[in-house]
């Protein structure tokens, strides 16, 4: 089939790729003409990884392409998905659809013929309403169905989450529609992938409902880290009885700084707004937002009691700064609030993260970066695992040691033993481990 994907942001770029890789003819389409010739050059503007390789590959076979101008692309798309972004809107929380709506307007001028007109992006329920108002408004000789097909990936695994998904949903009640849907994500059918046809604004909604729970399981096991803490239990060992039960499930019940990214803070507080809106309060939701903002800030105190009450003048190494691991995304990490915290403390700070610290430096100009763990760690008088990268795993221990003023390692992330950096000497700490 033929797609024109509007936008080359995250979603975008990695659900054009995966359409091209499944033998679709996709072409790419952004206003930014600097990102488009990146691309055309080979040059990935996010890290996300095998989306280089994916982006070559397709591009070689001839099913992948990107261009500025979107009239030829849009005029020949069986789909055209609208996979822009949408930010918090400054002032009140709401998401700005600003650029969706810009999109829909340009969209509606150029299709011919039946055309599945696909938000892709995160949007706040009724917005596929507003979409088809506007192309009804603009054209109204258009033959089109507007459907809201939701991302469910995860940064730094986007490509699988993309080929091997759990659920694909397809929000729309136009039979025409479903069929070009069920075309366009047939290859799913050898791992027989639960497609989910519903109503449009169900679809919206559902979106938001799995990124708020998970943000609640996140949050919640956070809290019961600082019960932990408090009455002298561990968190990990909680979170494995309780993930064994299969109505919780063990993932996202690893205790850390608190959840970041582009996606949970941004769509917890929409859907706030959301409930909010409609007189249907998500009080729930709301306490998380306030727990998980408090929380990032908790760590930085956290860093300081682990020092003793006072890191004025020492020097601290700060190892991960993106929000997870696999991705340079530093959106809402809980890095930014706890270098600005330890920073007004008067404390001198070394970082090093893989992937995010050009990104980084976008957001915390004064923070110094080093060319790896060791150098960071460099007459440091502490080291704080902020980021849970592989490589900080498995750290040489006597290196560090020896690099280290002091052998002190406040681990955020909780990717040692206690017991087993006790034995090698190190005045560890972590969340939730009593013991």
């Amino acid at each position: 089939m033929r797609v024109a994907m509007i936008g080359t942001g995250y979603v975008g770029l990695v659900s054009g790729a995966c359409f091209a890789d499944f033998g679709h003819q996709v072409i790419c389409i952004d206003k930014d003409a600097s990102k488009i010739d990146a691309l055309k050059d080979g040059r990935i503007p996010i890290y996300e990884p095998g989306l280089q390789d994916l982006v070559a590959k397709n591009v070689a076979e001839e099913r992948l392409s990107f261009s500025t101008e979107a009239e030829e692309a849009i005029r020949q798309a069986d789909a055209v998905f609208i996979a822009v972004g949408t930010p918090t809107r400054r002032g009140d929380g709401h998401a700005d659809l600003s650029y969706v709506y810009a999109a829909a307007e340009e969209i509606a001028g150029l299709i011919e013929g039946f055309t599945v007109v696909v938000t892709k992006s995160t949007v706040p329920v009724g917005t596929g309403d507003e979409v088809e108002a506007i192309i009804r408004r603009t054209n109204p000789e258009a033959k089109f169905a507007v459907v809201s097909n939701p991302e469910f990936l995860r940064e730094g695994a986007a490509i699988s989450d993309f080929k091997r998904p759990d659920r694909v949903v397809v929000g729309t009640e136009d039979d025409a529609a479903v069929e070009v849907m069920r075309e366009l994500y047939r290859p799913l059918y050898l791992n027989e992938t639960p497609i989910i046809v519903t109503r449009r604004r169900t679809s919206e909604l559902i979106k938001y409902a799995a990124n708020a729970f998970l943000a609640v399981k996140i949050t919640f096991i956070n809290e019961i880290a600082d019960l932990c803490e408090s009455v002298g239990a561990n968190v990990q060992e909680v979170s494995r009885g309780i993930g064994l039960d299969n109505r919780i499930g063990s993932k996202f019940l690893h205790a850390g700084p608190g959840y970041g990214g582009s996606c949970f803070p941004k769509d917890t507080l929409a859907l706030s707004k959301i409930g909010h809106d409609a007189g249907s309060p998500l009080r729930i939701v709301d306490s998380v937002i306030d727990v998980n903002t408090a929380r990032k800030k908790k760590m930085a105190d956290k860093v300081i009691a682990a020092m003793g009450g006072d890191v004025n003048g020492k020097t601290i190494a700060l190892l991960g700064l993106a929000f997870k691991p696999n991705t340079d995304d530093m959106r809402e990490a809980p890095a930014i609030d706890i270098v600005a915290k330890l920073q007004e403390a008067g404390a001198v700070l070394r970082a090093y993260d893989p992937a995010s610290m050009e990104e980084a430096a976008k957001v915390m100009p004064d923070l110094m970066f080093c060319d790896g763990p060791y150098h960071a760690l460099e007459n440091a008088d502490a080291v704080v695992i902020i980021t849970e990268w592989d490589q900080f795993r498995a750290l040489d221990l006597n290196r560090v040691k020896t690099l280290l003023k002091a052998p002190k390692v406040i681990d955020l992330r909780n990717i040692y033993k206690p017991d087993y950096m006790a034995d090698r000497g190190f005045d560890y700490t972590s969340v939730g481990r009593a013991y």
